[in-house]
């Protein structure tokens, strides 16, 4: 990682929803707690097992968390994009980080320095309440996932990731771009990839989707639900 000190630290914090209800001091004593940094393409930003720093912030690109297995393999367990934060329960916990961080693309990222957060929240409730809010999500999200994983077959866990991805409940039809490659997503889905490829040429062929690089069109969502009936 190249250390960055080129933008306002203070106005990127003071833009991430997390960091919204601190006022100008408050921000200002975080960001002199915070450090900017580029990340290349595939670069690692720390392993499981390493000391936790802190928390991360992402300004631009994507960050791959991921479990690594003792063959080599990895599961996927969070894409990080603009906005998002990560390694933050690491910091109360006082342990070592539990996965791989890595960066998908070229990206820019703020590191909140361990100290530094845990003074704002003990200055702002409305933080902590914010914080409490993104780590339940997360929590939501990790279940949600364990149950995909254990609980349907593989047919189903594909289709209800695309169904999840509907801007709204009440869309029959509608197109969303992947976040991250196809060879991702199948981890993500605790999937081979050769398997995912499999199902969504199957859903392509029955016409309920189509298929264009990372870019799905769900043509009809309700028979893709009720696939293969």
């Amino acid at each position: 990682m190249i250390q960055e000190t080129r933008h306002d630290i203070a106005e990127i914090l003071s833009r991430q929803p997390l960091f919204r209800s601190l006022d100008r001091t408050e921000i200002g004593c975080l960001a002199g707690c915070t450090r900017e940094f580029r990340v290349g393409k595939n670069e690692v930003l720390f392993q499981k097992g390493d000391p936790a720093q802190g928390m991360y912030v992402v300004i631009m690109g994507q960050i791959k968390l991921a479990l690594p297995s003792p063959q080599g393999g990895e599961k996927v367990v969070h894409m990080a994009g603009p906005g998002s934060t990560f390694a933050e329960a690491v910091v109360f916990l006082d342990k070592p980080l539990p996965v791989n961080a890595q960066a998908t693309s070229e990206s820019l990222i703020l590191l909140v320095s361990k100290a530094g957060l845990l003074d704002a929240l003990a200055q702002s409730p409305l933080l902590c309440r914010k914080m409490l809010a993104s780590l339940s999500t997360r929590l939501h999200e990790l279940i949600d996932d364990m149950e995909s994983c254990t609980l349907r077959t593989s047919l189903q866990r594909v289709i209800c990731y695309l169904a999840h991805l509907a801007p709204s409940p009440d869309l029959l039809s509608y197109e969303v771009q992947l976040d991250s490659s196809k060879q991702m997503l199948a981890s993500r889905l605790n999937l081979a990839p050769e398997t995912l490829s499999r199902i969504l040429g199957q859903l392509a062929e029955a016409g309920v989707i189509r298929v264009q690089g990372r870019h799905i069109h769900i043509m009809d969502k309700g028979r893709m639900m009720s696939f293969p009936n």
